[in-house]
């Protein structure tokens, strides 16, 4: 067995140059599941190398889909073949968004098996809404021993009103919805990029979905999707990610293959802490102006700040001048990795959902562990803005959403690079913290 590995940084390097965004993490999920749907092959460009694809792509080969990789990033994938409908339980419980194999397999065969999402530990994220979606439009929903059975004798429109926005459900609805009988109407629905991107992918094949991106979703059903080429969006949270590691280090850095409209919430937060940020067509620069100053954020659904950057964002503000305070309207548990940043010298003091941040200008290195995704992306900020060496474990967490994060900081002139985890560090690691 491979051993596992840890990032080494070596902080207190400004990060100076250029990097290519990929490809959303959170869109491709869906559209990979989405292609289930299809008729006829489909392509997909843009397509990031990071762990959750390696994962979907898995999981539709079991299903019997034929995958050919044409080019670094773009896929052909055959889904016409796929016979069964349970996702293999090894494969769905190591992410959140095999969720979105229930919505494609029920949209496409009337019925869908699948185990209780796995993913990041962010606490308790129900799939109650997407099980009330799929009920709406006429499927029997049973949970068994953590497994998720879904039938249904013949899907038809309806009415859904979600309780609480819920960007997962509202994609699940998509799927479900867009190959049933009539019309039906998603309320109170979701408006992120990554829902008006499968909306995208399915009106390609011939889909009628209007209003995605709004917080009303209407859906004709149709009997045919046809093939189709597509590329997906850029990862809004990756670039957000790349801003806020430019100003955490006293960086200038140009993000390419970015829609600048989707970082609006990120940029608008970025100034007010004082980074000097210039929008282009496809581009944005990020550059370190004048010393970073306090703020208060509240995350919220689209288009308010998004919880996938509050953990970044946090990193960030250990470095500003004077008292922040966040405020976490989204996501369980967002704050699990605020013990590790402590390690690093951040004074974090957090309240329910309420995070206070004491900037001290400086971090120190120090061995860490990531505890979910976005933790592990602000270790990495700190890690980078911080004297002395950080360790980084558990970096597979990072993994899932980050193509090649290793070579892109490296190539802005970060000094990171990966190591093994030395079995005899056992003893030492097993006392300090362990995130979650």
């Amino acid at each position: 067995m491979k051993p596992a590995e840890q990032f080494v940084i070596n902080g207190g390097r400004p990060l100076r140059g250029s990097v290519a965004i990929s490809g959303a993490k959170n869109a491709v999920v869906a559209l990979l599941p989405a292609v289930i749907l299809a008729d006829e092959p489909c392509t997909i460009e843009n397509v990031p190398d990071i762990r959750d694809v390696t994962i979907s792509l898995q999981i539709l080969s079991e299903l019997g889909a034929i995958i050919v990789k044409r080019s670094e990033g773009t896929y052909e994938i055959d889904a016409t073949q796929i016979k069964d409908c349970c996702v293999p339980y090894d494969l769905a419980r190591k992410m959140r968004a095999s969720y979105y194999f229930m919505g494609a397999l029920l949209g496409r065969f009337g019925q869908a098996r699948v185990s209780m999402p796995g993913g990041c530990p962010l606490g308790d994220r129900p799939i109650d809404q997407h099980l009330k979606a799929f009920r709406k439009l006429g499927a029997a929903c049973r949970v068994d021993r953590g497994m998720v059975d879904i039938t249904s004798a013949g899907l038809k429109g309806d009415r859904i009103f979600f309780d609480v926005v819920t960007v997962g459900a509202t994609m699940n609805a998509i799927l479900a919805a867009v190959k049933a009988e009539g019309t039906t109407i998603i309320e109170n629905a979701a408006k992120e990029p990554h829902i008006v991107d499968l909306a995208s992918f399915l009106n390609s094949m011939g889909a009628d979905i209007r209003g995605a991106g709004t917080d009303t979703i209407k859906i004709r059903g149709v009997q045919y999707l046809r093939s189709t080429s597509y590329s997906v969006i850029p990862d809004q949270i990756e670039a957000g990610t790349y801003m806020v590691a430019a100003a955490a280090t006293k960086g200038d850095v140009t993000l390419t293959n970015v829609i600048p409209k989707h970082l609006e919430s990120i940029i608008s937060v970025m100034e007010k802490i004082g980074v000097g940020v210039e929008q282009f067509d496809d581009s944005v620069r990020v550059y370190y102006d004048k010393p970073l100053v306090k703020t208060s954020i509240k995350t919220r659904p689209h288009p308010g700040f998004p919880t996938d950057m509050q953990p970044q964002i946090s990193a960030l503000l250990c470095l500003a001048d004077g008292t922040s305070m966040i405020m976490e309207g989204v996501s369980e548990q967002r704050f699990q990795y605020v013990d590790e940043l402590r390690r690093m010298g951040a004074d974090i003091q957090v309240d329910g959902k309420v995070a206070v941040i004491e900037g001290t200008g400086t971090l120190s290195g120090a061995p860490v562990k990531a505890c979910d995704l976005r933790a592990g992306a602000a270790l990495m900020i700190a890690g980078l803005a911080a004297t002395g060496i950080t360790y980084i474990e558990d970096i597979y967490h990072i993994e899932r959403g980050y193509a090649d994060m290793e070579g892109k900081l490296r190539a802005l002139g970060a000094d990171i690079h990966k190591e093994p985890i030395d079995p005899s560090g056992d003893e030492v690691r097993s006392n300090r913290s362990i995130c979650g």
